[in-house]
């Protein structure tokens, strides 16, 4: 049981590498109140992990009744993730927000759902991990309870990590979080290009 958790702790938390996106997170809250970046956290890890389980017993069949494969996935996820990030490199998404708000004064975008539970940390990559790390632990509860485990631990120091990077935004001047927010959208886009790139070579070469 112990070598089941290591082993999909290790998988996913390279594959989902919260410690990565979590100036992607901080990024995309920039603006917005403490009590709110708080809640999309909590939100996005929640819908994340429920996402994840979902995959984790209920993906080969679901994806199988639609026809949609995971390549499928990494491609969808890739462009949305680019539009994203071109947003973040020309500051759309901070006008955007300002135009929002003198409409409605207590406006904060909703980014629980995308990009951050899907497809940052309930990626292609991450649900490919989880449903493969329980079709190997076969119909052994304890291995499931292994693998499950693993994915509450790294779900859960996503969330602290996630917790942690508003406030260390915060430390920063408008001129360095200005700069961070074009660079980390230019990685964006980078991590974008390479989902797409992926599901392209993965479909043409089987």
């Amino acid at each position: 049981m112990y070598e089941i958790f290591v082993s999909a702790f290790v998988a996913l938390f390279v594959i989902i590498d919260p410690i990565g996106i979590a100036p992607v997170f901080a990024a995309l809250t920039h603006g917005s109140p403490a009590k709110h970046q708080r809640l999309m956290a909590f939100k996005g890890v929640f819908i994340g992990t429920l996402i994840l389980m979902f995959f984790a017993f209920m993906g080969k069949p679901f994806l199988g009744a639609l026809g949609i494969s995971l390549d499928a996935l990494r491609i969808a996820g890739g462009l949305m993730l680019f539009i994203i990030a071109l947003e973040m490199v020309f500051e759309k998404r901070t006008a955007r927000k300002q135009e929002a708000a003198e409409k409605l004064d207590e406006y904060f975008e909703d980014i629980s759902v995308f990009p951050i539970a899907l497809p940052m940390l309930a990626g292609p990559g991450a649900i490919t991990a989880i449903m493969l790390a329980v079709a190997d632990a076969g119909s052994d509860t304890t291995a499931q309870l292994a693998v499950t485990a693993a994915l509450g631990v790294v779900m859960l120091i996503s969330l602290v990590v996630f917790l942690a990077a508003g406030p260390v935004m915060k430390l920063l001047g408008p001129t360095v979080k200005a700069v961070l927010t074009r660079l980390l959208g230019v990685i964006l886009a980078a991590l974008a290009t390479q989902f797409v790139l992926d599901g392209l070579r993965n479909s043409f070469t089987g």
